[in-house]
């Protein structure tokens, strides 16, 4: 592991446990055993640092989404968004945690960057709401507010959920899936 990841995962652990702002360079380095000063040999910024867990993160989300291929029904299709949502939460919990609630502090330029990568992830689970309504698999009167819902719900799982719990990410998956079906109309 290079000594960037190493910051970089020491940066998602603070941040997501402290929170951006009250997580300073000094705590960063020493996190990392490094003085102060070191730590800008490495990285340019606090902010930076953020953009990149909060990027990361995005990059996940995508990667999984894009890997569903197309043609499978959007019953199945949604099981595995649901899925793969869930799983990088579960393996990425540090990280996720920062996407989800750091993000906000980013400079507005980021900000809008981050925005449209959510935005396009949010919408293949739109488009495959949208195909389940017409193909009769869900039965939906908003497709938007059905999407939002749905992404709602599995974007809370990072407070509640515990590594060593007793949930496994096959069995949350199950029960994620069974209510989002139910909610849906699932036939």
């Amino acid at each position: 592991m290079s000594r960037r990841d190493e910051i970089l995962d020491a940066a998602g652990e603070l941040f997501s446990r402290r929170g951006f702002h009250a997580t300073s360079m000094r705590d960063l380095a020493r996190a990392v055993n490094l003085q102060g000063g070191s730590l800008y040999a490495h990285i340019d910024s606090k902010e930076e640092l953020l953009f990149e867990l909060v990027n990361r993160a995005a990059d996940e989300f995508l990667y999984n989404a894009e890997a569903i291929p197309a043609h499978i029904s959007p019953k199945e299709r949604l099981e595995r968004l649901i899925r793969g949502h869930l799983e990088v939460i579960v393996r990425e919990l540090d990280y996720a945690t920062v996407f989800f609630h750091e993000w906000k502090f980013l400079n507005p330029e980021l900000q809008s960057r981050i925005k449209a990568r959510r935005d396009d992830y949010e919408t293949h689970f739109r488009k495959t709401i949208e195909a389940g309504v017409k193909e009769g698999q869900f039965q939906v009167e908003d497709v938007r507010l059905a999407t939002l819902f749905v992404l709602s719900a599995l974007n809370w799982t990072y407070h509640w959920y515990r590594p060593h719990g007793k949930l496994t990410l096959e069995s949350l998956s199950k029960h994620y899936c069974t209510l989002v079906f139910k909610t849906l109309g699932a036939c």
